[in-house]
């Protein structure tokens, strides 16, 4: 029985048409969108989830710029990964002008642009001694967080719509962002870091229906509990760790930076990936506190 989308044609002449032949296409082929010989920008590269993503891609064949705050580690690493540092903060429009135009001076055409920048807060609507949410501090967290992705997210693709295309779809780029599962079911004291990781999901599909006029896809990550350097190495680091992975479904572990820099790669690589929000969080649903 034929699904209600396939084509009738064959059965009615007793040929059956290759859908891709049919379109115009080879039979088979590889994502077109190759990371080998491009240039791809990483903010937050310098440690955590953009350091692995940064080294990801430039295994891949990257010229990876990273692009952060950190200037010792931000230098290591893309010495380690024969790419080029510039500081930036994600926040100021200047700065992330100047990333992005090394990035694309840089040689190979520019066609990713990942978002790992990020800063974590805790304070709750009403504190517990009944004085409110400390405003600057709610507004830190939305310049860098939020609109920090969306000033990387914006003049990159101002960039990459100056490449020339990489196939007959008109495709020049990809964007990958990172929100948090907190952006969905945020915890008690994460309202000013949901509400920025809420802003993140909720630019996703309007951002790809954007850019998909210049060819450019856009996709957002939801990370759960991942095993970064965000907590530390202290005394009582690791049960915390053990208390954070108590609500995890299977594997019952934090999730590892390689396995979100796997992901962003696969967004990239994969054409057909657009406008997706993509939950990395091996089946944890947060409880309120």
């Amino acid at each position: 029985m034929l699904d209600s989308g396939a084509d009738i044609s064959g059965a009615l002449t007793g040929r059956v048409p290759n859908p891709v032949r049919s379109a115009g296409r080879p039979a088979s082929k590889l994502p077109t969108m190759e990371l080998n010989a491009t240039t791809a920008i990483v903010s937050g590269g310098a440690s955590g989830l953009g350091e692995a993503t940064a080294r990801e891609l430039a295994a891949a064949g990257c010229r990876v710029v990273i692009a952060d705050l950190n200037e010792q580690q931000g230098k290591a690493v893309a010495d380690a990964v024969g790419g080029l540092f510039v500081r930036t903060d994600v926040a100021d429009e200047q700065s992330v002008q100047a990333a992005v135009d090394a990035a694309a001076s840089a040689g190979p055409p520019l066609r990713a642009v990942v978002s790992c920048a990020g800063i974590g807060w805790a304070a709750r609507t009403v504190g517990r001694d009944g004085t409110p949410h400390d405003l600057a501090a709610y507004r830190k967290i939305i310049d860098v967080n939020l609109i920090g992705t969306f000033n990387v997210m914006r003049i990159g693709a101002v960039a990459m719509a100056r490449t020339e295309p990489v196939d007959d779809d008109g495709q020049r780029g990809v964007i990958v962002n990172t929100s948090s599962i907190a952006g969905l079911e945020g915890q008690t004291g994460q309202v000013a870091y949901s509400a920025s990781k809420g802003g993140i999901i909720g630019m996703t599909v309007p951002a790809a229906r954007d850019l998909a006029a210049i060819g450019v896809r856009v996709n957002t990550i939801c990370p759960g509990v991942m095993d970064t350097p965000i907590y530390g190495s202290g005394p009582g680091t690791e049960d915390f760790k053990t208390r954070m992975t108590a609500p995890v479904v299977f594997p019952k572990r934090m999730g590892t930076a390689a396995e979100f820099a796997r992901l962003v790669r696969s967004l990239i690589e994969i054409d057909y990936l657009n406008a997706e929000i993509i939950r990395i969080d091996a089946g944890v649903r947060f409880q309120p506190k």
